[in-house]
């Protein structure tokens, strides 16, 4: 080989990780902005890089996704987005998290935002309205928050008796007033009480369980809760220690032996979210794109625990059921 030649070889083979790295640069960048922990949703971020790949982006190929995990600190979240805006991504998607989509609509008026969330967007401010959003925000509400009637519904199915219904929510949560506004009309229908317990921190759900057993609830509705879907476990276990049945408003509770859980389809609705984050890639504007409405529902029931706190499931719940975990 000439040594013209060889000298031009090795010049086009130093520059090849160099082509890598400007490739890899090149690529369009999601920031997902994320209030809990990375842990404890891997099906979830499967479940969007699932909606992405509908729309043709792979992640690590044609996409890079900047992860940002507030640990559960809401205090961080504005700085998170702020990074992220100063990265320049394409699109900022906040799962489940009402506090990261208002990070993120603070941080940035032109990059869009898509969230996942339970509660009204309209009623929180995100959006001006459902079908014309407006602005560069949009996704997903599968409005958790009026499911809670239908959780006291399904209780009351179980246990007919049941007189006092202790309900666990977010301290200092935004918008929840008309939450509880909600379940206690429904609860009065249902001749029920409530009893609102909050929870901000590990410790605050140990003393609300104690509480609950000083008011002497027969039964416990966990609201949706990023802090409460990490502590799952937790949650679980001290409603068997205390022999207190409860309903959740995801299945990852009854397969973690919770009684009974009522809600939308989590890894659904994100998956639903990476469809909507790829068209936006793909040129779509957000203040064109309608909030969606989830539309898959879940009821599952745990036997086990049923016979674990000596509960017959009566035959009506059964056949509601979409699972049954024996």
């Amino acid at each position: 080989m000439r040594r013209r030649d060889f000298i031009t070889l090795l010049g086009s083979a130093a520059a090849w990780p160099l082509a890598a790295r400007a490739q890899r640069a090149a690529l369009p960048a999601i920031g997902y902005l994320y209030l809990g922990s990375p842990e404890h949703t891997a099906r979830q971020v499967a479940a969007f890089r699932l909606g992405l790949s509908e729309t043709g982006y792979v992640e690590g190929h044609n996409v890079a996704i900047e992860y940002r995990w507030a640990e559960g600190h809401l205090d961080r979240l504005p700085a998170l987005a702020a990074d992220l805006v100063r990265r320049h991504v394409g699109v900022i998607v906040t799962p489940f998290s009402l506090a990261a989509t208002r990070a993120a609509k603070a941080a940035t008026t032109t990059i869009p935002v898509v969230f996942t969330t339970g509660v009204d967007p309209v009623r929180s401010g995100l959006v001006t309205s459902l079908a014309r959003p407006g602005g560069n925000v949009t996704g997903l509400t599968a409005l958790n928050s009026e499911l809670g009637p239908k959780q006291l519904g399904l209780l009351h199915e179980l246990i007919p008796a049941a007189a006092r219904i202790a309900v666990l929510v977010p301290s200092n949560a935004p918008d929840y007033d008309y939450i509880i506004a909600d379940l206690q009309a429904a609860a009065s229908s249902l001749g029920q009480q409530i009893e609102v317990l909050d929870a901000g921190t590990v410790g605050d759900i140990d003393a609300a369980f104690v509480s609950l057993v000083q008011k002497r609830a027969d039964a416990l509705v966990v609201s949706p809760s990023i802090l409460f879907f990490n502590r799952r476990t937790q949650l679980v276990t001290l409603a068997a220690r205390h022999a207190v049945p409860a309903i959740y408003w995801t299945r990852d509770f009854t397969e973690a032996s919770g009684l009974m859980s009522y809600g939308s389809d989590v890894t659904d609705q994100l998956r639903q979210t990476g469809i909507y984050t790829g068209r936006i890639l793909k040129g779509d504007k957000p203040a064109d794109l309608p909030v969606l409405r989830g539309t898959k529902f879940e009821f599952v029931i745990n036997l086990q625990t049923a016979k674990a706190l000596g509960l017959k499931i009566p035959d009506k719940l059964l056949a509601l059921a979409d699972e049954v975990i024996e």
